[in-house]
């Protein structure tokens, strides 16, 4: 196999891969091999025929759909490899023209990633921001952490108040018609939580365990389900029992409880120091994201309709696996929604172009660079990946072979890239968030 480039005109290239006869040839007799069981030939039972009396009796080219298929399957990546193209699109096959004693040549087109220059992408000018922890952030992280901690005990000798959670049976109906999803038991609600529909939690409140409440509500106009929106809806409720949280005290016990420390005067300055370093990633993320949206700014680019649209199939990939993860389907969510897939890549489409126009920016800056990535960077990110999915690297290298390789190769170079434009950015402090005390 001999694979050459023969042109490229705007990042669409054509090359050919050409075949000695040998290779033809031996990909013609497993053809031959694979599909000889589907002729039916006078003489000969099914299956037995030779190769010569086939070819004679359906014609010579028999086969060569079949032996140019199996060749183009086996070398088209390899040949790409070769040409050292970072293809974006399906090839577009010539058909080939086979003569007798000659090899065999296949030749197609490929758009190729786009290599532009990038403007202006050093020395950008971002807005720098600083958080500073102090005692507020880390009396709320200690609030969080109480609650955290907190029980539920059974109310004796009071009514149902705000905040407190009831444990309910209820059926709704709407015009006396039980509705789907209008009826559960022993569930669970904090009252005052916004969990139901506007109404719904208050007539619940002033209440005695073991008591039946007849709640009225009126659906909003707005609600995902058409056949309720706007409807008056009653729920008989049956009130099984009252709780209320208890918190724990925020002390020396709720420290060692919680830590490796004794006091909580310790824990508070360990808090105080995890914060701090939470905060500055998150500040450091957003400056990155800045950045980013300063080089899309400076540099306005079309993004190939073939990238876009790959984009816009990979984004419906997501959302069907978010969804398949809370146990609804795409159609599903179709339905609730009253759109199609159709409707929903048209909304996607300008964040899709977004996405593109930045990954085609960030590789041109890893070209013009040349910022490249070891093997221990690139298992690291496999690692990664595959500790969050229970896998190992080798099972993560198995999911698209070397394909995969490379996207984590890509990656492990984006991060490089953007942490070039982070470090050679202009910040100037505008925005400072103080809290300490």
């Amino acid at each position: 196999m001999k694979a050459t480039q023969v042109s490229n005109e705007n990042g669409a290239v054509k090359f050919s891969i050409e075949f000695t006869q040998e290779e033809f040839a031996e990909a013609l007799n497993k053809a031959y091999l694979a599909n000889r069981s589907k002729f039916s030939i006078d003489g000969f039972r099914k299956g037995k025929a030779p190769r010569k009396i086939i070819e004679n009796y359906y014609g010579a080219d028999v086969f060569y759909d079949e032996a140019l298929n199996s060749l183009l399957d086996e070398n088209y990546f390899k040949a790409i490899d070769e040409l050292k193209l970072d293809v974006i699109s399906q090839p577009v096959i010539d058909a080939p023209n086979v003569e007798k004693d000659k090899p065999v040549v296949i030749t197609g087109t490929v758009q190729t990633f786009p290599e532009i220059e990038v403007k202006n992408y050093k020395g950008l000018e971002i807005e720098k921001f600083e958080t500073k922890i102090g005692a507020k952030e880390v009396k709320a992280k200690l609030e969080e952490i109480q609650k955290s901690q907190a029980r539920m005990e059974t109310v004796e000798g009071r009514k149902s108040e705000m905040g407190d959670m009831v444990i309910i049976d209820f059926v709704g109906s709407v015009d006396g018609e039980e509705f789907a999803g209008g009826t559960a038991e022993n569930f669970e609600l904090t009252l005052g939580s916004g969990q139901f529909i506007p109404g719904f939690e208050d007539q619940l409140a002033g209440k005695d365990a073991g008591e039946d409440v007849d709640v009225v509500v009126t659906f909003p106009e707005d609600y995902h389900a058409d056949e309720l929106a706007g409807k008056e809806a009653l729920f008989k409720c049956h009130i099984h029992e009252i709780k209320k949280e208890i918190l724990p005290e925020i002390d020396d016990e709720l420290a060692s409880d919680v830590s490796e420390f004794e006091t909580l005067a310790d824990y508070k300055k360990q808090l105080k120091k995890d914060l701090q370093a939470e905060a500055d990633a998150r500040d450091e993320a957003f400056m990155k994201d800045r950045v980013l949206e300063k080089l899309y700014e400076e540099n306005e680019i079309e993004a190939p309709k073939v990238m876009i649209e790959n984009e816009l199939d990979n984004m419906i990939y997501d959302m069907n696996q978010n969804l398949a993860a809370q146990g609804l389907t795409l159609q599903q969510y179709m339905e609730w929604m009253g759109k199609t897939i159709e409707q929903v890549k048209e909304e996607a489409k300008p964040e899709a172009e977004k996405r593109i126009r930045t990954r085609i920016l960030l590789k041109n800056v890893i070209r013009l660079e040349g910022i490249e990535c070891t093997d221990e960077e690139v298992n690291e990110l496999m690692e990664e990946f595959g500790a969050q999915y229970g896998m190992t690297v080798d099972q993560v290298k198995q999911m698209a072979g070397e394909q995969t390789v490379a996207y984590f190769k890509e990656d492990a170079q984006t991060k490089k890239a953007i942490e070039l434009l982070y470090e050679t950015a202009k910040k100037d402090i505008v925005a400072v968030k103080d809290d300490a005390e």
